[in-house]
């Protein structure tokens, strides 16, 4: 989340009390949802693999069957309501969603608004450029054009760590991905996965991954205060964790197996 971002989101949560901003002054959206007869998930559809449209421009990724599975183990149809990377948040605490599933990576500042659940993923954030480029350390990014997706886990952790270097953001990962296969910009601060689907449109100059900044995992984000709803969503995780089927789909999109203990988020 960026600075912008968080400040909006802090206000909202600050606001919620004396306003009654839906979903954030009540703290039973388990109920909410049964009642409806509908899961509201907030996913970015312009993040592949977790999020993205297929052939026929249908919501697909490891994030829309994931929650798909969530929605039929509560009994309810889904919803999917489209969000970017900055805008998670904000959408979550003004109750535009019940949750969000959008490679939602847990860190301590979006802790401070929003609660998690237990990790259903990792996601790793790397440096790539292609095979050519002489990077080993983050000090061989000074002067470098690196792309990276405002607002996300991977602006953040490149901001930190990359200096003397023009970072350049994009929207979403799918606007990302065009600037690094156009040549726009030559080096990414972003996830093995978005290095993969540049490389499917690029294969004659592929990216690699340089350095590995940090790896994190990715959960369900919900409002604070719904512990009801979060003890569901972790016996759900523990449930289709154990029996196979969130392994199965993470291989699926991802290319490779989930670490059989994943990180805490708590």
């Amino acid at each position: 989340m960026n600075r912008r971002a968080f400040l909006t989101a802090t206000a909202i949560a600050g606001l919620a009390g004396s306003f009654g901003l839906p979903g954030l002054a009540k703290a039973d959206t388990l109920d909410d949802i049964k009642k409806r007869g509908k899961l509201l998930v907030a996913i970015d559809l312009g993040s592949p693999p977790f999020g993205m449209a297929d052939a026929q421009m249908q919501p697909t990724g490891s994030d829309v069957e994931s929650a798909r599975l969530l929605a039929a183990h509560l009994g309810v149809p889904l919803e999917i309501v489209q969000v970017t990377s900055p805008n998670r948040v904000p959408f979550l605490l003004t109750g535009k969603a019940d949750i969000v599933m959008a490679s939602f990576s847990v860190n301590e500042e979006r802790k401070k608004v929003i609660d998690f659940s237990d990790a259903y993923g990792v996601i790793q954030i790397v440096v790539a450029a292609p095979k050519g480029a002489a990077i080993k350390t983050v000090e061989d990014l000074a002067g470098k054009r690196i792309g990276t997706t405002r607002g996300s886990t991977n602006d953040k952790e490149v901001t930190a760590q990359v200096k003397n270097a023009e970072i350049v953001r994009y929207d979403d990962d799918a606007t990302l991905i065009t600037a690094l296969v156009s040549g726009q910009v030559d080096v990414m601060g972003s996830s093995p996965q978005v290095m993969a689907a540049v490389n499917q449109r690029r294969p004659n100059d592929p990216f690699e991954t340089k350095l590995v900044l940090k790896t994190n995992p990715y959960a369900i984000g919900l409002r604070k205060g719904e512990d009801k709803l979060r003890v569901a969503l972790n016996e759900w995780i523990a449930q289709d964790l154990a029996n196979g089927k969130l392994r199965e789909i993470y291989l699926k999109y991802n290319g490779v197996p989930l670490p059989q203990t994943l990180p805490a988020t708590n």
